[in-house]
């Protein structure tokens, strides 16, 4: 027996609020970002990729997203990635006193220590679980600069957020996404700024 479809009156409406909670999608925010219009990008072979500042409440977070980061940025094909043994006897050798945020100043002369054409610094500010009522997604707040190192300024700098729990899953429940996915979304997005 052939079923005839409702008309479209009879057929129930997704509330608009609902609606509006799946237009809303992921808690993701787009990467912000500064480039500086002067910087030839193709100009840089060779990069140093220092420890991140951890703001987040996992110890080992920002080593986590430092290797994530960096294994993605060299297997992207663009730059070479300094192995990070070197990049730590190369802040030894420069003589920096904070390898997570060095001053101009350190900034050249760790470049010409480690034959560099940029160094990359970065501040991750959240890493893991996040929670709200029963539910939680894991999530990730990143920030990372790139320094030129002949001048120790900023040349590029974005920031991104990823993963964390949605309104939908507030509202349904539900768990987020793994977050090594989370972290590699991130990093993802950060480079793809990068070189566009």
């Amino acid at each position: 027996m052939a079923m005839t479809p409702r008309p479209a009156a009879a057929r129930p409406a997704i509330p608009a609020w609902i609606a509006a909670a799946l237009a809303l999608g992921c808690a993701s925010t787009p990467a912000t970002k500064y480039h500086d219009r002067n910087m030839d990008f193709g100009a840089i072979k060779t990069v140093a990729v220092l420890p991140f500042v951890n703001l987040s409440k996992d110890n080992l977070g920002a080593d986590r997203v430092r290797d994530v980061f960096s294994n993605m940025l060299l297997a992207s094909g663009a730059v070479y990635v300094l192995p990070q043994g070197e990049v730590a006897k190369g802040l030894l050798r420069a003589g920096v006193a904070i390898p997570t945020s060095p001053s101009k100043e350190e900034i050249v002369k760790l470049g010409q220590t480690l034959s560099a054409d940029a160094v990359i610094a970065g501040t991750l500010k959240e890493y893991g679980e996040l929670r709200a009522a029963n539910t939680s997604a894991n999530g990730i707040s990143l920030s990372v600069q790139l320094f030129e190192t002949s001048s120790g300024k900023v040349v590029w700098a974005a920031s991104t957020t990823k993963g964390g729990i949605t309104f939908v899953q507030r509202l349904l429940g539900g768990g987020g996404e793994p977050m090594n996915d989370v972290t590699e979304e991130a990093a993802g997005e950060l480079l793809r700024k990068l070189f566009q």
